[in-house]
This record gives structure tokens, C-alpha cells and sequence, in this order.
């Protein structure tokens, strides 16, 4: 049975319980107590998920709290997972987790409260009404979309490794691609904060479509920038192409650096020479343009949809002289 429905301006206590569920029973010695878990590694888990160290004597977990230490103790028991990999995952639980709640508090509060006016009790009361009636179905959704991003993880890091190497993420051959929106420094100063908003929301919604459709992966958003990867040279120019098109559709523009080569995956990010040329390349671009290294092009001489041509060289920072190319669509000036 879910939590009963509130009424009145909601209190810290009835958020937390609408959210987390069972109240607070217990102080962070005891959790640890109970769940046969040392106290050093309980406190390491709860700062790499994000949460604050309290007191001793502060009673701020709950019996799911308890169940959840239980499940790694049995991780470890059963020699799944030591203790520097548990850290690790509960890292980029954390980290991951704490942008979408706070992402999606956002989206929730600028789609029900009026800009025009402070919000009052009962604005909060809908807010957090609405909010205990969808939780039970985005729970479900987000349990399902992480397994289906698991599965597209593990997909691509098979397609990205030699057979005769071990499926060790280590390093991968991945085309790497950075879209900058052009101007945005001036843009920006012309925009409300509303306006700014929108306009960062709208280049990321646009920019997460079309690396989707694509078959990419968005590695992260950057305000004015988007950094994302693919597999292949053609699916990266895809990507490139689709970003320029809805870009002049919607505006403002964006230029794109595109370099194909060695990467190293580090907690989701990318790193490494392949993704500095990509960044160089895009500093080089002109507005509207996508700007590629050798290797990409290379991979784009059988591909009938693009067509490249040669750039003079010139000196990138950190890196020496480069060869860029220009890509369009086939066919385009």
C-alpha cells in the first residue's frame, strides 16, 4: 500500500517518507550493526552514493537502508565484488542518480508552477500529490531503461572489441565527437534566465535525439557543448550531419570536431588523444561545418550518403600540426 495522499504545505518529514518510504529508525552505527557490515565500509558507501556523514546519535536510516547493505554484504560474500569495486559502483550510482532526481524535480516544478507568480501551499501540495501517483510507474520505467542501457553497453563494448582480445574496457577504437553551439557566450547574454534555460534544455533535447537515433551514445552535456561517441566513422557523420540539420531548423548553430581513434573509458567519460583532436577540431570549425581528422575520413571513402575534402593543414594546440577535413552530405555544397 502506497503512501497516503498529503494535505497542507508538505514538511521535510512527509517528503522524505512520500520518496523514501519506512521512517527513520535507526542511527548510522546501528544500520551498520544490523546489516553485519563493518562501520569504515558503511561510511564509505554512504559518501560515494552522496550522502552526508552524521552524527552518531542522529537516527537517519530506515530498514531499507538496512536491506540494501545486506545485498552488498552478500555481493562480497558471495566473492561477486571487493570492496574497491563496490566503492566504484556506488559511485556512479550516486553520481548518476543525484543528477536525475534533481533533473527531473526540475522538470516537474517548471511544468506545474507558474513563473509568473511565488508558488503558495497548494502549489506544493499538487506537486507532491502528483509526484506519490507517478512514482510506482517511473520506478518500474527506470529499473527497465537502466537494464536496456546495460544491455546496449555490454552490445557495444562486444562491437568494439577484437575477439582476440579480452572484453576489457580498457581501450576502444570509438569515433569521438564534440558539438559546439556557436555564439553561445553572446547569446547567453541576451536571454533571461528563463530563456537560457530553454535554450540549453532544447540544444541538449535536440542533440540526445538525434545521437539516439544514430546509434551513439551521449557521453555528457556541457551547456554549450555536447560530447558523444559512436562505433563507426559512418554513424558518426550521421550523427554530425543531424545535429547541423536541426540545428538550422531550431538554432542556434553548432560546429563539430569529429576524430575516430583509441579512447580510454573512465566512470562513463571518454579520454584520451582521440578525444583532445576531437576538441581541436571543432575549435577549427566554422560555423555550420564539421571538421574531421584522417582516420574518420578514411572510414568514410565507401560511404555513399558523406563526402570529405581536404583542408590545409594547420597547428592544434597540444597535439602539433593536423589534417582536418570537411564533411558534408553528398551532394551539398
Amino acid at each position: 500500500m502506497g503512501p497516503e495522499a498529503l494535505t497542507g504545505r508538505p514538511t521535510a518529514e512527509q517528503i522524505e517518507r512520500l520518496f523514501v518510504g519506512s521512517p527513520p529508525l535507526y542511527t548510522r552505527l546501528q544500520v551498520a550493526q544490523l546489516a553485519e557490515v563493518s562501520q569504515d565500509l558503511a561510511e564509505r558507501i554512504w559518501r560515494a552514493l552522496g550522502f552526508a556523514t552524521l552524527p552518531d546519535d542522529a537516527v537517519a536510516f530506515t530498514d531499507a537502508d538496512v536491506a540494501a547493505l545486506k545485498r552488498v554484504r552478500a555481493m562480497m560474500d558471495g566473492g561477486l565484488l571487493n570492496d574497491q569495486t563496490i566503492i566504484r559502483m556506488t559511485r556512479a550510482l550516486g553520481q548518476t542518480t543525484a543528477r536525475l532526481a534533481q533533473w527531473q524535480a526540475e522538470i516537474m516544478i517548471g511544468a506545474m508552477l507558474d513563473p509568473g507568480r511565488p508558488p503558495n501551499d497548494a502549489d506544493l501540495t499538487a506537486i507532491m500529490e502528483t509526484s506519490r501517483r507517478l512514482l510506482p510507474d517511473f520506478e518500474q520505467l527506470l529499473v527497465h531503461v537502466w537494464r536496456a542501457q546495460l544491455a546496449a553497453a555490454g552490445i557495444r563494448l562486444l562491437a568494439n572489441t577484437d575477439i582476440t582480445q579480452e572484453i576489457v574496457p580498457t581501450r576502444l577504437t570509438l569515433a569521438v565527437g564534440f558539438a559546439d553551439l556557436v555564439s553561445f557566450t553572446r547569446v547567453s547574454r541576451e536571454l533571461d534566465e528563463r530563456g537560457l534555460a530553454e535554450l540549453v534544455e532544447g540544444f541538449e533535447s535536440r542533440a540526445s535525439d538525434v545521437v539516439a537515433k544514430h546509434g551513439g551514445r551521449l557521453v555528457k552535456t556541457l551547456g554549450d557543448e555536447v560530447l558523444f561517441t559512436a562505433s563507426d566513422p559512418r554513424a558518426a557523420a550521421m550523427i554530425a550531419l543531424g545535429l547541423v540539420a536541426a540545428s538550422r531548423r531550431e538554432g542556434p548553430e553548432v560546429r563539430i570536431g569529429l576524430a575516430y581513434g583509441p579512447v580510454l573509458p573512465i566512470m562513463g567519460d571518454v579520454f584520451g588523444t582521440t578525444v583532445n583532436l576531437a576538441a581541436r577540431l571543432t575549435a577549427i570549425a566554422r560555423p555550420g561545418t564539421i571538421i574531421v581528422d584522417g582516420e574518420l575520413a578514411d572510414g568514410l571513402v565507401d560511404v555513399p550518403d558523406v563526402e570529405v575534402g581536404r583542408l590545409r593543414r594547420r597547428p592544434a594546440r597540444g597535439i602539433g600540426f593536423v589534417q582536418p577535413y570537411v564533411l558534408r552530405a553528398a551532394g551539398k555544397p
